[in-house]
């Protein structure tokens, strides 16, 4: 079991990290209200002030921009529901302890990595 005043400062430090991480998608995605740490891309809208060439001009990098930013707005996904997952565990006293094996993950490795959900020696395998 990890001391309360190590938790607390991991409390606090994912809760920070939280928010960055959504502020980071709210520039570019929605929360997805149905399904927990979902977010959507917002696709490009085509106002339609713009005709001819340009018109699909302005349309092919718009949607190019929208598709470069889904596998950004995947790994922000992941690492909130990370973020979540560790919060939860230290409501529930789990927090620090590796998914995989079992074994506590090292306090250095959860200062660096507060949402890490492996120990060092599953990470490697």
């Amino acid at each position: 079991m990890m001391d309360k005043k190590f938790l607390e400062k991991q409390e606090e430090k994912l809760k920070k990290l939280k928010k960055e991480v959504e502020k980071q998608l709210s520039e570019f995605a929605t929360k997805d209200e149905r399904v927990d740490d979902n977010w959507k891309s917002k696709f490009p809208e085509f106002d339609g002030t713009e005709t001819g060439g340009s018109r699909l001009e302005i349309a092919q990098d718009e949607v190019e921009e929208y598709l470069n930013r889904l596998p950004i707005e995947y790994v922000l996904e992941l690492k909130l529901r990370d973020i979540n997952l560790a919060l939860k565990k230290i409501k529930n006293g789990t927090y620090g302890i590796c998914k995989n094996c079992g074994r506590k993950i090292s306090k250095e490795r959860l200062e660096i990595y507060p949402e890490a959900q492996v120990c060092l020696k599953c990470q490697k395998k």
